[in-house]
């Protein structure tokens, strides 16, 4: 069976209740059922942190994974310790964004993690996990 692996970094925990007018009303659980119902045959393991260091080690286990889908949070615009991580696997990996940063604060516009992953999904909510895990799908079957 195919297994992704979707990290969810910084603040995601409080998905549902933070800002739903940016990031919608659906939890993280509720991400995972839409992912679950929509490929049944996929395994997807959920995780989330809001420690930078813990998510890296995440990030690490994605290599036994068929492709990582992975929503940074604010790390997304500083982390290159989370670049260096997603650098070192050799999976699909799918950078997504709830909403679309490039209509938000200048700061938000730019990625450091973008240049070590495959594909960036933004401004689609919660269905960008959808099309991230469809890339991270094809691309697998691919290899």
């Amino acid at each position: 069976m195919t297994k992704i692996l979707v990290l969810n970094g910084v603040n995601l925990g409080t998905l549902g209740k933070r800002r739903p007018e940016v990031y919608g009303t659906l939890t993280l659980d509720d991400i995972h059922n839409l992912l679950s119902k929509e490929f049944p045959n996929v395994e997807f393991e959920f995780r989330q942190t809001d420690f930078e260091g813990k998510m890296v080690g995440f990030i690490r286990d994605g290599g036994g994974s068929d492709g990582v889908i992975i929503n940074a949070g604010a790390w997304t615009h500083y982390s290159y310790a989370l670049h260096d991580a997603l650098e070192a696997i050799s999976v699909p990996k799918v950078e997504v964004h709830i909403s679309n940063v490039h209509a938000r604060e200048e700061w938000r516009r730019h990625s450091v993690i973008s240049p070590a992953v495959n594909a960036v999904v933004a401004g689609m909510g919660a269905l960008g996990y959808v099309a991230a895990a469809r890339y991270v799908l094809e691309s697998s079957s691919q290899r």
